[in-house]
């Protein structure tokens, strides 16, 4: 090589030994080739196969006052370079190539229609490696001719040097790029990690997930959807969407075909969509996405053990926010919160299980000192027709009213058919409505998780949920308060409710049996109890007769309760007066067979021989007699007024309250009356 070409080789090397990057070798080298060689156009490309795209290229072109500026590369300007280095070097050499030859090339055709003559296509290689490729074009024919196919080669193998240096520069970067994104997918992953290890409930762990997420993506919302049976269904099982518009909210069913969800699902990888492709799917998907705004959505399947147990939803209402590397970290994190919400719903079902089996143990210790030999004694044609009714609806699963006085022994018909039912081998669970303070009943009834209100250190499990699978039998179901129907009305119709301070639906199998001594038909008009609930109670009535119009059980219930205490109290009693049992059979019994039972133990207890010594004079004096009101002799309105208080509270037996109390028979508020009464000078415990 003479010394001008060497000399321009060595002015060349000082202009690219200062560049890094594609960008600047480019400019430098259109400034030093332009020197020793008419270049009009220069194009070059490089490749780094780690990078993404693996090649990048640079044009430009010389103006016609002398300046330089960037042009698109040719199409076809790689693929033609890489053909070099096979049939198109051997033919020519160097790698110029005269006109006539030039149309074998789909390049160059194109070089020709823009104006040039003349033009040099060199691969750049370095080591046996295709570093990339440098294309040169002039207007001038045979520019390239003079400079010889030595000089060109020397000229390609010399640029391809620093080329390899950018290239390797690039993958350098490019490594480290990778590396610090790794670093940070790790710290990304470490940190859910411990926020798996630090929580237990499902619900918390989705909040800790979903704040670490936002953190480091730019998603707006995000949520859990849990696939049903068949993956033809779907729910939203829980939701972090801060400025949803209301659409998609947590409990929310849907059906899974055709949706973006099922896609994820049945192919089992995180899937991308646009919002062309969402609006692409079946209504009404297009619209709950449009409508909260969401236009890219990042789907990654949950899948534990083998299934696929749900997704994580990812919704941006930015275009291109879930980039490659992104859903690389989703799937990376998908996996990992799919094996602990496996964890943390077995943990969950655990721990009802143990939790019910806790409530239901503490349940049956309390059953357990009561007497339950379901005293169902009598023969007389009205209780046996009880009985039947009992024997016929006991083994389906219909919703039972049993309606009768206080004391008729509603509790033993309910047991009763409890026993006789295909769930007899499952829990009985009972709840006295009148017996609980009004505030306490829903939270009794439903359950309530931890911190729902003042005091509640810990969840509780509701009598719905202990009833699961067996019997609930709602006693005095007259004085549900009114607030509390809908909801219970909705458990029973549906089988769903929620617990107090909980949003979390859950299912309950159970059969319903209530008992009431008030006209719930006289309630419902009276607006005090709901139509559509006694409607749905009143399924199978049972009315249960009062003692006295059962006469002809009254000895054999009398025989049954004094062997019974005599039998607890070693008494040994054995035989009842005639008197006695004339005095009992004559009593109108009030409090029915309880008060039969209450006066039989006190019996009993007087009775230190063989013979039952009933307290007959107490029977016969304790009734109170209601004094007649002569309206005549009243003078004024408080005499009138208290003459029907008076009235009232005796009808009442003194109880205020309630729907059979004296305030509801006179039309007034309990506080209302209560007041009058204090004025009056009446004291209720009188009667």
């Amino acid at each position: 090589m003479d010394l001008p070409r060497l000399a321009q080789l060595l002015d060349t090397s000082s202009l690219l030994g200062a560049c890094g990057s594609l960008d600047a070798l480019g400019p430098a080298l259109f400034k030093a080739l332009g020197r020793t060689l008419p270049v009009q156009r220069l194009a070059l490309w490089l490749e780094v196969p780690e990078a993404d795209p693996p090649v990048s290229q640079w044009a430009a072109q010389l103006g016609a006052d002398g300046m330089l500026s960037e042009v698109g590369a040719l199409p076809g300007f790689v693929e033609d370079t890489r053909r070099c280095q096979g049939e198109l070097w051997d033919m020519e050499q160097a790698g110029a190539m005269a006109p006539s030859e030039a149309d074998r090339e789909p390049l160059l055709p194109r070089l020709r229609a823009r104006g040039f003559n003349a033009w040099v296509l060199l691969p750049l290689r370095s080591q046996d490696r295709l570093v990339g490729g440098l294309a040169l074009a002039s207007t001038t024919p045979g520019a390239f001719r003079e400079a010889g196919p030595d000089y060109l080669v020397y000229l390609a193998r010399f640029i391809a040097s620093f080329a390899l240096r950018i290239v390797r520069v690039a993958q350098l970067d490019h490594l480290n790029a990778r590396l610090a994104q790794e670093r940070d997918q790790q710290r990304i992953l470490l940190e859910i990690t411990n926020e798996l290890m630090a929580h237990r409930d499902p619900r918390d762990l989705f909040q800790a997930i979903s704040t670490s997420l936002r953190g480091h993506l730019h998603h707006d919302a995000v949520t859990l959807v849990l696939a049903g049976t068949g993956l033809k269904e779907a729910r939203v099982h829980f939701s972090d969407f801060p400025t949803g518009r209301g659409i998609i909210q947590e409990n929310q069913a849907f059906s899974l075909p055709e949706g973006p969800t099922h896609r994820a699902m049945t192919l089992r990888r995180t899937l991308v969509f646009s919002q062309a492709e969402l609006d692409a799917f079946p209504d009404p998907i297009p619209a709950v996405f449009r409508g909260e705004g969401i236009v890219s959505l990042c789907i990654a399947p949950l899948i534990s053990l083998n299934r696929v147990m749900g997704t994580l939803n990812f919704g941006s209402r930015q275009a291109h926010t879930f980039t490659p590397d992104t859903v690389t970290l989703l799937s990376r994190v998908s996996a990992q919160v799919a094996i602990a919400l496996d964890n943390a719903f077995a943990y969950q079902e655990i721990q009802a299980l143990k939790d019910k089996l806790a409530e239901e143990k503490l349940y049956l210790q309390e059953e357990i000192g009561k007497d339950f030999g379901l005293e169902m004694v009598g023969s007389s044609p009205a209780f046996q027709r009880v009985l039947r009714q009992v024997e016929t609806v006991a083994s389906s699963d219909a919703t039972v009213l049993i309606l009768g006085e206080t004391g008729t022994g509603k509790e033993l018909v309910a047991r009763a058919i409890h026993q006789l039912s295909l769930r007899k081998a499952r829990s009985f669970v009972q709840i006295n409505c009148a017996s609980i303070p009004m505030g306490l009943v829903e939270s009794e009834l439903f359950g309530y998780e931890k911190g729902a209100f003042t005091g509640a250190i810990s969840p509780k499990t509701g009598r719905l949920e202990l009833a699961h699978e067996g019997t609930l039998f709602l006693d005095e179901i007259g004085d549900m308060p009114l607030e509390l129907q809908p909801k219970l009305l909705r458990a029973l119709q549906e089988r769903e409710f929620e617990r107090l301070g909980s949003t979390r639906t859950r299912q309950v199998d159970l059969r319903l049996i209530t008992a009431t001594n008030c006209d719930l038909a006289a309630m419902v008009e009276a607006r005090t109890f709901r139509a559509d609930l006694f409607y749905r109670l009143n399924v199978f009535p049972i009315h249960l007769p009062p003692l006295r119009e059962r006469r002809d059980d009254i000895p054999a219930l009398t025989r049954y309760f004094t062997q019974k205490f005599a039998q607890k109290m070693h008494r040994p009693i054995e035989v009842i007066p005639t008197r006695a049992m004339e005095a009992l059979l004559a009593w109108d019994w009030p409090g029915n067979i309880r008060e039969l039972e209450n006066v039989i133990e006190r019996s009993v207890i007087l009775s230190p021989g063989r013979e039952l010594k009933v307290p007959v004079s107490e029977l016969q004096g304790r009734e109170p007699r209601a004094e007649p009101v002569d309206t005549g002799r009243l003078t004024t309105l408080e005499e009138a007024e208290r003459a029907h208080i008076l009235k009232a509270l005796r009808e009442s037996r003194g109880r205020i309250g309630g729907p059979e109390g004296a305030a509801a028979r006179l039309g007034m508020k309990r506080t209302t009356l209560q007041s009058r009464m204090l004025k009056a000078g009446i004291d209720p415990k009188a009667y």
